[in-house]
């Protein structure tokens, strides 16, 4: 008896997915709740699991776009799981060890051969390595987890610089591939593109001394870590200098919702912090943690990235100096956070060196006016300069 399993309602506004990756092959033998596929909507990543035990029969290729609702894929039912083959028998001709020699995988090519498993591909991705370089061991050439972390060892050393005996190596490729844009990309691009045509799109600058909130952590962060069990970022200064500005200024948004901005592995994500000013500094940093950790490992869900009022966005961690962010639609403006760099500035008229960061706030000029905006910004510059006034909400 086949089972016809087709793919699940994941949103009221999703009507198509993509099948990123099959993690088991047409023919494979799946048991019951088995992730068998990866399936990616335009907002986030999630897994198919098997309805029942049986053989899977594919309907669908990786890449191939399908209806929600759409038969994915069957699995036969009546087949019976496949008995385990006993292991080879070790036959010796003496005390001494011989080396065998490896079989040599199969010329036959498919479509798992040089396909990371997800875990392999986070491991290549963080070590910038592309796939197509890695062996695969696993079945039909698939790399596997242990490919991904023996990569590095097997990879290509660089090339030594020219001499003037020797003409200068290729360096670069000009080899060109194209990839498929995926979804989430793709209503990435569409939403920045609406965001600089459809708005009235202005940026407001200001810059911020970040010693006094440098000092706290350096006093606290041992003793914030030991009883709440995470680190003291910068983020939860921020996120909470952001709730207080707001319910200053209401007409830049009334709801603390924040949105943060977190580079995943297939495109800038935006998970939200739902009612931010009810939450310490702590809880607020373990918000943090969580979503930037489902993000990266894919694992999001709409729910997780719906409804922010607010955007908040840190490039400096790439070392960005200055910026101009775009609006996350419908919201109505985002803050964007950048490096920090000591800088002489004058204190009580003298020069001194204070790490000094640039803040920018991007905003809609249709619904906040220009006094707003700046005012806005000026709190925020304010309640960091002064961290004390974020524990007592004055």
């Amino acid at each position: 008896m086949a089972l016809e399993i087709k793919v699940p309602t994941v949103g009221e506004s999703i009507t198509e997915v993509t099948v990123a990756q099959w993690l088991k092959t047409d023919g494979d033998y799946v048991e019951m709740d088995e992730v068998i596929c990866e399936l990616e909507s335009d907002k986030a990543t999630f897994e198919l699991n098997a309805e029942a035990a049986g053989t899977l029969k594919t309907m669908a290729a990786e890449g191939d776009t399908i209806e929600v609702g759409s038969i994915i894929c069957s699995i036969d039912t009546s087949a019976s799981a496949p008995a385990a083959s006993a292991p080879a028998k070790e036959t010796a001709a003496s005390n001494d060890s011989v080396p065998v020699a490896k079989a040599e995988p199969s010329s036959t090519s498919n479509y798992a051969s040089g396909t990371p498993s997800p875990a392999a591909q986070k491991i290549l991705s963080e070590k910038g390595i592309e796939p197509a370089s890695v062996n695969g061991s696993g079945k039909d050439g698939r790399i596997t987890k242990d490919d991904a972390n023996n990569a590095k060892a097997n990879a290509p050393k660089s090339a030594k610089p020219a001499t003037a005996e020797s003409s200068s190596p290729a360096y670069f490729s000009r080899e060109v591939s194209s990839e498929k844009m995926s979804n989430l990309r793709k209503t990435v691009a569409k939403r920045l593109v609406a965001a600089k045509n459809e708005t009235a799109m202005l940026t407001t600058f200001n810059e911020v001394d970040m010693k006094p909130i440098m000092d706290i952590r350096k006093k606290y962060k041992e003793m914030f870590k030991e009883k709440h069990e995470i680190g003291l970022g910068f983020m939860s200064f921020f996120t909470k200098a952001i709730c207080e500005a707001l319910k200053e200024y209401p007409s830049v948004n009334s709801y603390c919702d924040i949105s943060i901005a977190v580079s995943a592995p297939k495109g800038l994500v935006v998970p939200v912090i739902r009612n931010a000013e009810s939450l310490n500094l702590a809880e607020i940093e373990k918000e943090v943690s969580r979503l930037a950790g489902k993000a990266r490992n894919n694992k999001l869900t709409i729910e997780e990235m719906t409804g922010g009022t607010f955007t908040i966005t840190n490039g400096g961690v790439f070392g960005s100096m200055m910026s101009t962010p775009i609006i996350n639609p419908p919201q109505s403006a985002i803050l964007g956070m950048h490096n920090i760099v000591e800088r002489p500035v004058v204190v009580n008229g003298e020069i001194v060196a204070r790490p000094m960061m640039y803040i920018a706030l991007s905003y809609d000029h249709r619904i906040i006016d220009g006094r707003e905006s700046v005012s806005f910004l000026v709190k925020v510059k304010q309640l960091l300069e002064d961290p004390i006034r974020l524990m007592l909400g004055v």
